[in-house]
């Protein structure tokens, strides 16, 4: 056993006896193998077995006062390396526990639950990628089946195209071998085909139900394509099994705070963060989830946290930045200043600094500094992703060809004839996070979030698996019945349910990229209202540029690519002001701030609801926000903002010269739709 040697006789049945009795009655196991050291004193596996019984039954110091001594005594030995580091993760000694694991796999390198517990542990640390390769490696440990061998190989090597050829092959001389089919969705979540990897998993775990690693990737890639509920289910059942699994805890966590149950994961991160201090990636996590609570004091000090533990986290200086509201001191200016002179960070930890750096010279109007910052950020950054502007420019065509005021008056009846959702399009940091802070002040209006599900919807319904493929989106609405556009609307409230936290009959969708599915929603929900939020271009565009986002608005990282989004983005929103008249109201962000009071009439007014004065006071609304706007819109509405991008003018002619005609349109943008 691993170096260990084997009992033989009566020694051998007795030894299997307390094996059997580890996981029912863990305390019967201890007093069986001390009537086995009576005997053999000092026996190793004995010891083990000793060791992983006090354990089970949650006696960490007398698990530990055993399994050490042995490791010191038997350092060869791959088990006895694994069971002291199970027994320290359980006594909150994260860094020794992760030394014992290491050493297990070092000297064992087809040890599947080391594995797994390596990869728990990098994945609550937030290193996704060690992670991946842990549980990849766990995969691999696992298959014990030689035709699969080479698949996992090639798995672990990141050799994707040969491992999925091989898994495809093997399935369907075996179709119910649940290790390889695990393992084709691993690859099929690689690369990012979550539908497939979804229904591979379900596959799975109707095959074995008791598959928890293949459980804990279904719950993963649930989350990822934004299914919160069947996400959070998963981890239930799990958690059910493993309640202190950290990796579980942690997850949980996540999904929490993307359905806006931040209370709860905020307890949550609390409760592991007071047994691994150390942990920098949930500080930060802690820190997003306080501030979208609105305890600013306390998110500041978190991001800190994660800083003093890990002083290279760009994206931990970014989210003190992103607060908006915070202010660099000098010594944290020259901090993050230091690291970039160094030469060990990553792109992504680099650009996280140079878009922290910008904000901080911005707030001490250093302007040329600043904007050096920003561009070098969004160098970084636009060389990491992949987006091609025309692709917008000719869904836009497409949609402009095929939404006539004649194709919406032939589909009259058809959708949901729902009042409950208000969307709220147009390009980020245009204001809608202020509108949708006015409406939700209404008493008869819940905010929630940016929910991508319309977007989810119009992805599915284009037919594409890989980029390459041509879309057929949106000209398949057009084949598309009332029977389908009803289901495709009941299908979008069944899904946000899970977002709105209140009894309220309407409730706000703030996705801004929805203004490009606006037939969509129009087919599925032809009652919803659609509040177009619009900024001065310059403003507008610029203030995208200095913002990093999390995911997604990746035209933003590029001035060229800004301009010319925004210039189809007001090309479309002209040509649905035409096919469905009086159906969009625009709010002109300007506007706004100069007739507050005038222009939330005008918005209650379009939305069917009353005046109600509580919107003109939303800065004191306590309710969660979850935009880079959070902390901004909790303070009345001020005008030094507006003509701030003014400051950096003299190094914005490539936004200039992309925007074209729309770069000086802050006279004629506001036209009335009502």
């Amino acid at each position: 056993m691993n170096g260990l040697p084997e009992p033989t006789g009566t020694l051998d049945a007795a030894l299997a006896h307390a094996t059997q009795l580890l996981e029912t009655s863990p305390m019967l196991a201890v007093e069986q193998v001390r009537e086995i050291l009576k005997i053999v004193p000092q026996h190793p596996r004995a010891l083990l077995l000793l060791g992983v019984a006090h354990r089970n039954a949650g006696n960490i110091v007398a698990a530990l006062q055993v399994l050490e001594p042995l490791v010191a005594n038997q350092p060869y030995s791959a088990a006895a390396h694994y069971e002291l580091g199970c027994a320290l993760e359980q006594g909150n000694r994260r860094d020794a526990a992760m030394r014992a694991l290491r050493r297990a796999v070092a000297l064992k390198a087809d040890l599947p639950d080391a594995w797994r517990a390596i990869g728990d542990h990098l994945m609550v640390s937030g290193d996704s990628a060690g992670a991946d390769e842990a549980y990849a490696q766990h995969l691999k440990a696992s298959t014990q089946d030689p035709r699969l061998m080479a698949a996992a190989s090639a798995l672990c090597e990141n050799r994707i195209a040969q491992a999925e050829t091989l898994l495809r092959d093997h399935l369907k001389r075996y179709p119910t071998d649940v290790v390889a089919i695990r393992m084709l969705a691993e690859v099929a979540g690689r690369l990012r085909r979550y539908n497939d990897a979804e229904a591979l998993l379900a596959r799975c775990l109707e095959l074995a139900p008791s598959f928890h690693g293949a459980r804990h990737n279904y719950a993963i890639v649930l989350h990822r394509q934004n299914k919160s509920a069947q996400a959070l289910h998963q981890v239930e059942q799990l958690s059910g099994v493993d309640p202190h699994n950290p990796a579980y805890r942690n997850l949980r966590a996540v999904i929490l705070a993307r359905i806006g149950e931040y209370q709860e994961a905020i307890a949550i991160y609390a409760d592991i963060l007071a047994a691994h201090p150390r942990q920098s990636a949930i500080w930060m996590s802690y820190g997003h989830a306080l501030a979208a609570a609105g305890r600013e004091k306390d998110s500041v000090e978190a991001y800190r946290n994660c800083i003093r533990l890990s002083a290279n986290c760009g994206e931990a200086y970014w989210s003190l930045a992103n607060l908006k509201v915070f202010y660099f001191s000098a010594d944290e200016l020259q901090a993050m200043r230091a690291q970039l002179a160094g030469s060990e960070l990553t792109d992504e930890e680099r650009f996280h600094f140079h878009f922290a750096l910008g904000k901080g010279f911005e707030d001490s109007r250093d302007f040329a500094e600043s904007f050096e910052h920003y561009a070098h950020g969004n160098r970084l950054r636009r060389i990491a992703i992949d987006y091609d502007a025309n692709e917008i420019s000719a869904q836009v065509h497409r949609s402009k060809a095929l939404f006539s005021r004649q194709f919406f008056e032939a589909r009259r009846d058809f959708g949901v004839a729902c009042l409950d959702p208000i969307f709220i399009v147009g390009l980020p940091r245009a204001g809608s996070t202020l509108i949708e802070q006015i409406l939700a002040s209404h008493p008869s209006v819940e905010g929630t979030m940016e929910l991508p599900d319309i977007m989810s919807m119009a992805r599915t319904l284009s037919g594409k698996k890989i980029r390459a493929e041509a879309s057929q989106y949106p000209q398949v609405l057009a084949a598309l019945s009332a029977e389908e556009c009803r289901v495709l609307g009941e299908q979008y409230l069944a899904q946000t349910r899970i977002q709105r936290k209140t009894d309220k009959p309407f409730f706000i969708d703030k996705m801004p990229n929805n203004f490009l599915h606006i037939g969509l929603i129009r087919l599925a929900l032809p009652n919803a209202k659609i509040i177009d939020a619009r900024r001065h271009p310059m403003a507008c565009c610029f203030s995208g540029y200095k913002q990093h986002f999390a995911r997604g608005q990746h035209y933003t990282y590029s001035l060229e690519d800004l301009g010319r989004y925004y210039h189809d983005y007001v090309e479309l929103m002209s040509h649905f002001d035409g096919a469905l008249p009086g159906k969009i109201h625009r709010v002109n962000y300007e506007t706004l701030i100069d007739d507050t009071e005038g222009e939330v009439r005008q918005l209650l007014r379009y939305c069917g609801l009353p005046f109600d004065p509580e919107c003109l006071i939303f800065y004191d609304n306590k309710r969660l926000v979850r935009t880079a706007s959070s902390q901004q819109v909790r303070r009345p509405i001020y005008r030094e903002g507006i003509d701030h991008w003014r400051n950096f003018e003299a190094w914005l002619e490539p936004l200039k010269r992309s925007l074209g005609p729309c770069a000086d349109s802050v006279g004629t943008i506001k036209g009335s739709s009502q």
